[in-house]
């Protein structure tokens, strides 16, 4: 299985996130979507590779290839949180939420933080 963007370069990564937030998209879209955007060859040439890893494929659409994330978003960012949380909070889940309430202190909203409590609630009910 291949893990979310780990071992992928800053291009490929801002590729896959444009990926991910389309669904699909031809190599011209992503291009047009990219900030400081190569030529068109070299995207293409990135989505080639991100094939070759595992991460893309593409389908005909008319005359042209559209290339669609082959790890569903949600088993993508699984994969991302878990690396994260391994990487820079030692496996510990506590850190995480420690740093995500720090740099939040000022963005997140009473509902937001209540919302985040009741889902800490559900899954101390169900035994997570």
């Amino acid at each position: 299985m291949v893990s979310a963007l780990a071992g992928l370069s800053r291009r490929e990564r801002q590729i896959m996130e444009i990926l991910y937030q389309r669904g699909k998209a031809s190599v011209s879209e992503v291009r047009g979507l990219m900030n400081d955007a190569p030529g068109y060859s070299a995207v293409r040439a990135m989505l080639r590779v991100l094939e070759e890893k595992g991460h893309a494929k593409h389908q005909a659409e008319g005359l042209k290839y559209v290339y669609i994330p082959t790890v569903a978003r949600e088993k993508a960012k699984r994969s991302a949180v878990k690396h994260l949380l391994d990487t820079f909070f030692a496996g510990e889940p506590e850190q995480i939420v420690a740093a995500l309430l720090d740099v939040s202190a000022t963005r997140l909203t009473r509902e937001e933080l209540d919302r985040m409590s009741e889902m800490i609630e559900e899954a101390k009910r169900e035994g997570k």
